[in-house]
């Protein structure tokens, strides 16, 4: 009865200033309120303030989302702020992108993968192909995260098949993402997987025209080589590295012979 008519009117703030610092805050009312209130009072609030006009207001609101899942439940957050969240992954300032990219783990984690793949699934692979490094890098994260939470069956069906096709985009910032998250995966999905569906896009990378890819190609290989058999880094990995070492740019020349090193390691060891 008190602070509720007094943060309604600092929502409407003719100052982007204040929306911001409320937004800041606002979110912890929600498990004081409680359930009923937290929906009929704040979350019309929360919904205007994640269009506001000004980045750090959304940016602020979506930073705290997971105080209000945690008491309105995930039929609500499904049906009412995740549309908003959905809008704001496009959004044209790249700080929310990165938030909202930071942010669905917990929302997958509370969807649980059936809706996730219906509704944010390509969302999570377009975001490999933004134009802000930060943006793809956050991506290729989201992506190991999201194959912890599901499984690697799941990474395996609904990952997998998308990165080896996102392999031969036409631009080659797309195709370098793609190798940073292959090398994120490897882990998470074990030997297996690694050998049999994302080993062979790292070999083909090899022989790409780009140098940039051809020296990344080294360094992921050295990477994966604690997934992968000595059998499978002697018959399959140290050619590929074996050729870039004798590439014509120093950069791929160098990285190949520090990924030698490793490989060798390896295979007296085995």
């Amino acid at each position: 009865s008190s602070i509720l008519p007094c943060i309604k009117d600092l929502a409407s703030d003719s100052s982007q200033h204040v929306r911001a610092a409320l937004a800041n805050v606002i979110m912890g009312l929600a498990p004081v309120l409680g359930k009923t209130l937290t929906i009929e009072q704040l979350l019309p609030l929360f919904l205007a303030l994640l269009k506001d006009e000004f980045p750090d207001v959304r940016l602020n609101i979506i930073s705290k989302l997971d105080q209000v899942n945690q008491v309105i439940g995930i039929d609500l957050l499904s049906q009412s702020l995740l549309p908003a969240i959905v809008e704001l992954a496009e959004d044209r300032h790249w700080r929310v992108r990165l938030a909202i990219i930071e942010y669905i783990p917990q929302v997958a984690a509370q969807l649980g993968h059936e809706f996730f793949d219906k509704r944010l699934s390509d969302l999570c692979m377009s975001w490999l192909g933004d134009s802000v490094f930060a943006i793809r890098e956050a991506a290729t994260v989201n992506l190991k995260r999201l194959a912890e939470e599901f499984g690697k069956e799941w990474a395996s069906e609904h990952i997998i098949p998308q990165g080896v096709q996102g392999s031969n985009n036409n631009h080659y910032l797309f195709r370098l993402t793609i190798l940073f998250a292959i090398s994120m995966l490897a882990p998470v999905v074990g030997s297996e997987l690694t050998v049999s569906t994302m080993l062979p896009v790292v070999v083909n990378a090899s022989k790409d025209r780009v140098p940039n890819i051809k020296f990344n190609v080294a360094r992921i290989f050295e990477k994966m080589l604690p997934v992968l058999s000595a059998q499978v880094v002697a018959q399959t990995v140290k050619p590929c590295l074996m050729e870039l070492h004798e590439d014509t740019d120093c950069d791929v020349r160098f990285f190949a012979g520090q990924a030698l090193s490793a490989c060798e390691q390896i295979i007296a060891a085995a």
